[in-house]
């Protein structure tokens, strides 16, 4: 288990895009965070109805499965960066657009329950990732989407994309 001190990242360690995200999870221990929603969200989307995995709210929107899948890429995306920034690997990483992932993503192909297994063991291995950084680490600057960023607010970014989207479930797909 990390012994940093932890603290929110500053407003330079992330674009402003990233304040939706990193400003949604106003909580310091952002390891003890993350451990929670593993928990949480597991049992939530449990519980969703079988009737409501591919509902969509409104026509071109995603369905809730696509949702959850987009929660578990972009997972994997923003823990890639941090990887990369936190080993000091020289060099910019490319942006990626949602849309073009989602044109090939197959998400309707995926077992949802398998799909929720998927965001179980990535959790729990980014988890540990992050538990390992030092301090250095946390803190170490790179630039993805020519943007700078650091682990640190890498690991709010993982959070606060997924309490944003699961709110976005709450409100429009279970409602």
């Amino acid at each position: 288990m990390s012994t940093v001190t932890m603290r929110r990242p500053l407003s330079n360690e992330y674009a402003p895009y990233y304040e939706t995200y990193v400003g949604g999870i106003p909580e310091t221990d952002i390891l003890s965070v993350m451990r929670a929603q593993r928990e949480t969200t597991i049992s939530f989307l449990e519980n969703i109805p079988n009737d409501k995995i591919d509902f969509r709210y409104a026509s071109g929107k995603w369905t809730l499965r696509q949702v959850v899948g987009h929660v578990v890429d972009m997972e994997w995306v923003f823990t890639v960066r941090a990887l990369h920034f936190a080993r000091a690997v020289p060099g910019p990483l490319p942006g990626v657009e949602q849309d073009d992932v989602m044109k090939v993503a197959n998400f309707e192909n995926l077992a949802w329950l398998g799909l929720i297994d998927q965001y179980a063991h990535l959790r729990a291995a980014n988890v540990r990732f992050f538990e390992g950084l030092d301090e250095e680490a946390w803190g170490r600057m790179g630039v993805a989407s020519a943007n700078p960023v650091t682990p640190r607010a890498l690991a709010y970014i993982i959070a606060g994309h997924e309490r944003h989207h699961l709110g976005v479930i709450r409100s429009r797909y279970l409602d």
